[in-house]
């Protein structure tokens, strides 16, 4: 059984948690352990602890969580609570005694946005006493103080969370890829995994798909998805999902596929670079060459011309002189 807490004792267990406010306005948690700490008296006994008592859930651990609230206006405190099994549990607001000045204050307990009754265990604390045995009655519990202030506490009663991977997996075509789930502090009864499949999540049963999936509990909070011979249609977002006894938690998981093509695409358009720029240079060669050919035909034609040119002026020159004879 697990509370908020790792620990266990062969006795009923009472669990004090306090959580104070600094000057910051940052909440300190203060945990205290102990067994029969608090006793159960008539006057402490709301219907629902009459009815777990009727039901004789003696082994249910009894939680205890205080807020202490500091008198400052418009001041709102939350806290969560993580819960994995039956519980009793008891939710306290408790006004600082520095701030017991305070008159004519009106308190008031909801859950969610449902009203429900509570006790005066003094005169500046007033709590709530539970029987958390499915996860409807989970939830937020709030307690608010009204008067010349208003201050108010939130509690957040839920199931252990479960860590999985934040930022993509990436693997490629034909690969293996392995991915991993958490329950930090606490024991599932049990894990499935799920892959989405457009709006619906889809159970994986490795029992039937042997050859593509494999699901490996390696230790009472630690499971694994390994799914063999990646394809493109693996791509896609998977749920690891925990089941407690008051309910269920869930993490989510992102697996990209790439193709062979993908790292190569770099090598690729390097050589498509080079390729574009060898090709350049010999064109540009080409051209240098085709023009200095066409330079030295042009001086050559050039000089021929002009051997043409001296010859005829030669030959005219001669005939003149010999019609002056």
């Amino acid at each position: 059984m697990q509370a908020g807490l790792n620990e266990s004792s062969p006795e009923p267990m009472t669990t004090t948690q306090t959580v104070n406010w600094q000057t910051q306005g940052r909440p300190l948690n203060h945990l205290a352990l102990g067994h029969n700490i608090t006793t159960l008296g008539p006057d402490l006994a709301t219907e629902e602890f009459q009815q777990a008592a009727k039901e004789n859930v003696s082994n249910v651990t009894f939680v205890e969580y205080e807020v202490l609230l500091p008198g400052v206006s418009g001041t709102s405190m939350e806290t969560n609570i993580t819960l994995d099994s039956a519980t009793r549990i008891e939710l306290s607001c408790r006004l600082d005694n520095k701030y017991s000045h305070l008159k004519s204050l009106q308190v008031t307990w909801k859950k969610g946005n449902e009203t429900i009754g509570h006790i005066n265990k003094t005169e500046n604390s007033w709590s709530i006493q539970l029987t958390i045995l499915d996860n409807g009655e989970l939830g937020s519990y709030s307690c608010t103080l009204k008067g010349e202030e208003e201050i108010s506490a939130v509690f957040h009663l839920q199931v252990p969370k479960i860590e999985g991977k934040e930022k993509p997996i990436i693997s490629y075509e034909g690969d293996t890829a392995v991915m991993i789930c958490k329950s930090f502090g606490y024991t599932p009864i049990a894990w499935t995994w799920y892959m989405t499949n457009g709006s619906e999540q889809i159970a994986i049963n490795d029992s039937l798909l042997a050859d593509k999936y494999v699901i490996n509990r390696v230790s009472a909070n630690v499971t694994h998805l390994k799914i063999l011979k990646l394809a493109k249609e693996d791509d896609g977002v998977y749920w690891c999902e925990a089941a407690f006894e008051l309910g269920k938690s869930k993490g989510k998981l992102k697996l990209k596929v790439l193709s062979f093509m993908v790292p190569l695409k770099p090598f690729l358009a390097i050589v498509a670079e080079v390729v574009i720029l060898v090709t350049i240079v010999l064109l540009y060669e080409m051209y240098s060459k085709k023009k200095e050919k066409c330079a030295e035909d042009e001086k050559e034609f050039d000089q021929i011309e002009q051997l043409k040119t001296e010859e005829n002026n030669g030959l005219e020159n001669s005939s003149a002189r010999h019609r002056k004879i």
